[in-house]
């Protein structure tokens, strides 16, 4: 099987995002789209949308539909070059379903990440980088080189994985306060992803191992 055909399902979001996004960014209408379709925290609190042209997206979907808006071709490459990088090798790992899994629950956990400092917060979020985080951290963790494993397997793991998270946390600090993106960069949603990449990694590739476990054995000759 070919590399591509490994990685069917990345690609496959990376071309429907860089559609949507596309389309958006030439329509000349990515803020009322953000408004609409994008993850805004106080939603969830009751906040009523303007009326614009057009229905908003029912909150409980803005976490997916706002990885499908970018505010610009540089945020929009960005993340699909991490995603198109990353999310090949982890999807080899995990499998189509798996990645997909994955980057679901990366979004979910973003905008989690987002609305925990500010659960009132008004301004939209748009953008897949917290989705992709949450596949970045499952390459690293799945691919990187452990020092720790000395400790054993188990603990080594868990280890890996807790430096990652520090690493990771420690870097959108940096980011925050250096000001980077004009202050605008979404870190909590940054964390959100990531930890919950690093917490469905080894589960997802746990549960790909046992069902072409299962394939093999029902495909043996009696």
């Amino acid at each position: 099987m070919s590399g591509l055909a490994r990685a069917r399902v990345t690609f496959a979001i990376v071309a429907a995002t860089a559609a949507i996004s596309f389309y958006v960014l030439l329509s000349g209408r990515v803020g009322i789209t953000a408004v609409l379709g994008g993850f805004t925290p106080a939603r969830f609190a009751g906040l009523t949308i303007p009326p614009f042209h057009g229905a908003p997206v029912p909150a409980v979907l803005t976490p997916l539909t706002a990885t499908l808006l970018h505010a610009g071709v540089g945020h929009l490459g960005f993340n699909m070059a991490g995603l198109a990088f990353a999310g090949a090798l982890t999807e080899r790992a995990l499998g189509g379903r798996g990645l997909a899994v994955l980057y679901v629950a990366g979004a979910y956990a973003a905008a989690l990440g987002q609305w925990f400092p500010n659960p009132l917060s008004t301004v939209p979020m748009i953008g897949a980088s917290g989705a992709v985080s949450a596949v970045v951290a499952a390459y690293a963790l799945l691919y990187g080189r452990r020092r720790t494993r000395t400790l054993g397997p188990g603990r080594g793991a868990v280890v890996h994985a807790a430096w990652l998270a520090l690493a990771w946390i420690g870097l959108q600090v940096l980011v925050e306060v250096a000001g980077f993106g004009g202050g605008r960069v979404a870190v909590g949603a940054h964390i959100g992803g990531f930890l919950a990449g690093l917490a469905l990694a080894g589960p997802l590739f746990a549960m790909r191992s046992s069902r072409i476990g299962r394939g093999l054995r029902a495909n043996r000759l009696p």
